[in-house]
């Protein structure tokens, strides 16, 4: 049987970390001259159009549940909702999109169809 010495693990790459002061230090003609120097770093993008899909007006989520006299529970399980999440859009921690910001929108223009819709055969 033969010994084999194992190799050292290998050192992790070092963390890039920006020198920061040296970034606050710039002057805007400074880095309008980088942006010359390299455009794709920064593009501009001020003639860029702003689309509705691209700018999302935000959900009131506490307020379509407070319209309908519902605590956060109820809401959550006649709608099908996570009550995690219920939490996290009323707390503004996160957003609801998609499917989900539909729905939260339909159910606050239509909440009975939305009842309706959901109720049980």
């Amino acid at each position: 049987m033969s010994i084999s010495k194992q190799k050292p693990a290998p050192e992790p790459p070092a963390k890039h970390e920006p020198d920061w002061a040296a970034l606050e230090a710039l002057t805007d003609e400074e880095i309008a001259g980088q942006i010359a120097a390299d455009p794709d770093v920064a593009p501009d993008v001020s003639d860029w159009p702003l689309d509705k899909a691209v700018i999302m007006e935000p959900v009131d989520v506490k307020a379509i549940r407070a319209k309908l006299g519902m605590s956060q529970e109820e809401f959550a399980k006649k709608f099908g909702l996570n009550v995690t999440a219920l939490r996290d859009w009323e707390q503004q921690r996160r957003m609801p999109r998609g499917p989900t910001r539909t729905l939260l929108k339909i159910i606050d223009r239509e909440p009975a169809a939305v009842r309706r819709a959901l109720a049980r055969l």
